[in-house]
């Protein structure tokens, strides 16, 4: 295994002035050891990352970082700006950078090692060496914690190849994604945490023994999480960890659940545990192993930015004598999930994202599988013999045939997940059969997508209802594993057999009927209602129903040809931000910031992929004038593509799924006149600006702040 990082991935004076410029030049470092084999894809992938949050950190640092497969193995590289680079950070631009390269299938041994720096950057010392040190070996030989480096700086930190016992808090609250599958982990970092843990109740017990009860520690468990779990993490940890051993009287053990491994904490650990602290971005695992402790449920960048402010708060829950929501006799749905002060609607949002979050993959699968049986043989291939009666191995046909039904396959799993999950979301592990059941019933009966989302909603409500019946502690070990799921299966499959399901399907079906009457007219301003709602907030709530309505009309195995236009203007739409702000940038360079350019490039990748996401950035920087934009465009887009009467059975791709989509060139010529109404629209209302960026940017020095200047008049 090869060093994570060496003297030539390391930039003592880097010179870029943009948070890309900064990635890119540390990115060539990594092709010329043939560390990253794509520049460009990996660039991408970076920028992907980026856009659903910032990676700057308070305190100077800047950590880009993603997982990608033109990586070959994980690597850092470390570069020092004397002007500094905007990264997002509140206190202002980043000095230290290090950009963070791990392949898509990491081994636990080298995310050990991406874990323990992301504990390091916590450690001031550490940092401070990293400011002042003046050879590029030297400065690789501090990251990697070679003893002899540490010993010459003063011993600024800890070895970087070791897991630290420390743990803090740091993230983002939007790392929440999309990627739900980052994870759970903890490798070499938390196997320490639970020895600390081990050793902390064995110190308890001593304790209790000599009888000084008086003298006992606050004890509190953390866990952290991050959809990626290479940094945000462990600085997490380490942030929550070493705030508690500042503070008098408080003991702090931290379970990382990132990508480096997962080990549990010690049940006794839990049990000894005045109070819980949740810093996360992605679900907990096992959340009901803290089931009645005080609680404090927040984002992992709050554990990272205020870890003093979440450890008084616990206490003074504690001292209330408050449990977790999930406990208290009063609880209801709306409170047990969510932020505190959601409202009813966001939570409901939350819910019904869970589930769609987790259909989407099965929706891709299985529409891309279906759609490849019928490029390959035909539409007829629908009434093909099952594989398993007849399959030759020579015939196209059969393989068609085999494509075409384990996408079937696929499709058949979309409702009971989507409404199984939904139910996860509002009442974690035990609404997931309730749910997958009454799925499965919504399914059987014809109910469809409208279906699903009501019997995961009523799975939840069902499972939290009896959460709240007060149970004989000798019934208490069997609850989860018989009286739940038996009782709210009985009570789910009830309301969606005899009660709810028959209306419900009936319907859905007027809704299909509905929309295979659509022509003309009425079909094109269904195409721009689409349009409007993919382009409103890009891959948010909006997004995502748009696009779930789209997908649920072509999961079945013979979807309507309305259904099939649907999908078609629903992709299409979603493709036109990122495009039309690529095109914008390449026009009028002088409208947008050197960054936003940079972003630019990436947007035609990312709009060509129906990823929406790609014109975050813009919008984030200037949304009066990119989402109307936006908006526009897609708008025009939807219209023309029903107009068209383009067809798409895939569910994603882009335009690389072109060969399966009806009348493509029309389809394309859409996307174009819709990118260029976005791209045109969007230069007009910058150009209405008294102050172009470009101008200020240049006329500014170079501090890297120049993203930071107005973006209005």
């Amino acid at each position: 295994m090869s060093e994570m990082i060496t003297a030539d991935l390391v930039d003592l004076d880097l010179s870029a002035d943009t948070k890309e410029a900064a990635a890119r030049a540390l990115a060539e470092r990594m092709v010329a050891k043939g560390r990253v084999t794509d520049l460009d894809g990996f660039l991408a992938d970076v920028a992907a990352r980026e856009a659903q949050m910032p990676t700057g950190l308070d305190g100077g640092i800047g950590i880009p970082h993603c997982r990608s497969e033109h990586v070959t193995e994980p690597t850092l590289a470390f570069g020092r700006s004397a002007a500094g680079i905007d990264f997002g950070a509140a206190d202002g631009p980043a000095d230290l950078i290090f950009l963070i390269a791990a392949p898509a299938g990491a081994d636990d041994a080298h995310l050990t090692i991406l874990s323990s720096l992301a504990r390091q950057l916590m450690n001031a010392e550490f940092t401070s060496a990293l400011r002042s040190v003046d050879d590029a070996e030297r400065a690789a030989a501090l990251i990697r914690g070679d003893d002899d480096a540490q010993g010459t700086e003063d011993s600024a930190a800890a070895p970087a190849g070791t897991a630290s016992a420390d743990a803090a808090a740091v993230s983002t609250d939007d790392d929440r994604a999309g990627d739900e599958g980052a994870g759970d982990s903890r490798g070499a970092a938390g196997a320490k945490g639970a020895a600390s843990a081990d050793g902390a109740v064995s110190a308890a017990g001593a304790a209790s023994a000599a009888g000084a009860e008086e003298a006992r520690p606050f004890r509190i468990v953390a866990v952290t999480s991050c959809p990626t779990g290479i940094a945000h993490t462990y600085m997490a940890a380490e942030a929550l960890e070493n705030t508690g051993r500042d503070t008098d009287g408080v003991e702090v053990v931290v379970e990382t659940q990132g990508s480096a491994g997962f080990s549990r904490l010690d049940p006794a650990v839990i049990a000894a545990a005045d109070g819980v602290i949740f810093a996360h971005d992605v679900p907990v695992r096992e959340k009901e192993r803290f089931a009645g402790k005080p609680t404090v449920d927040v984002g992992v960048k709050a554990g990272i930015n205020r870890p003093a402010e979440l450890i008084a708060e616990v206490r003074d829950k504690a001292a209330r004598g408050e449990g977790t929501e999930s406990a208290r006799p009063g609880s209801t749905p709306v409170e047990r999930a969510g932020e505190p002060g959601d409202g009813y609607g966001t939570k409901l949002r939350k819910w019904l994202m869970s589930g769609v979050s987790y259909m989407v993959p099965f929706v891709a699968a299985g529409g891309l599988l279906i759609a490849l049986g019928f490029a390959l043989g035909g539409y007829e291939i629908n009434g093909a013999k099952p594989v398993t009666e007849h399959f030759d191995w020579g015939q196209v046909d059969s393989w068609a045939a085999l494509l075409f039904q384990i996408g079937g396959v696929a499709f058949g799993f979309l409702i009971p997940v989507l409404a199984g999950y939904i139910a996860y979301g509002m009442a974690d592990r035990p609404g997931l059969v309730p749910g997958f059941v009454g799925g499965m019933i919504a399914s059987n009966i014809a109910a469809g997508f409208l279906g699903g989302l009501v019997a995961g909603l009523l799975a939840g409500a069902v499972v939290l209802g009896i959460q709240r019946i007060k149970i004989p502690p000798v019934l208490r070990g069997i609850m989860p594993v018989v009286v739940i799921p038996l009782v709210s299966s009985i009570v789910v499959g009830f309301l969606m057999f005899v009660v709810v399901g028959k209306p419900i399907a009936e319907a859905q079906k007027a809704m299909t009927d509905w929309l295979g009457g659509l022509s003309g007219t009425n079909a094109v301003l269904l195409g721009i209602l689409l349009g409007l709602m993919m382009c409103f907030d890009l891959g948010g709530p909006v997004n995502k129903v748009a696009y779930a309505f789209a997908t649920g009309g072509i999961a079945v195995q013979d979807p309507s040809g309305s259904a099939m236009k649907i999908m078609a203007a629903v992709m299409a739409a979603g493709m036109v931000p990122p495009l039309g702000m690529a095109l914008a940038t390449t026009i009028r360079k002088k409208l947008f910031t050197p960054a936003e350019r940079e972003n630019g490039k990436a947007a035609w990748v990312l709009g060509a992929s129906f990823i929406s996401e790609g014109a975050i950035p813009f919008a984030a920087a200037d949304p009066l004038r990119v989402i109307p934009a936006s908006m526009a465009g897609g708008a025009v887009t939807g219209a023309l593509t029903m107009a068209f009467g383009s067809t798409l059975r895939a569910p994603h791709g882009g335009i690389w799924v072109t060969f399966l989509i009806g009348k493509p060139l029309l389809y394309l010529l859409a996307i174009a006149v819709g990118t260029a109404v976005t791209a045109g629209l969007v230069i007009v209302l910058k150009g209405m600006r008294k102050t172009e960026p470009a101008t200020v940017t240049e006329a500014a020095p170079a501090t890297g702040t120049e993203t930071k200047q107005p973006v209005a008049a």
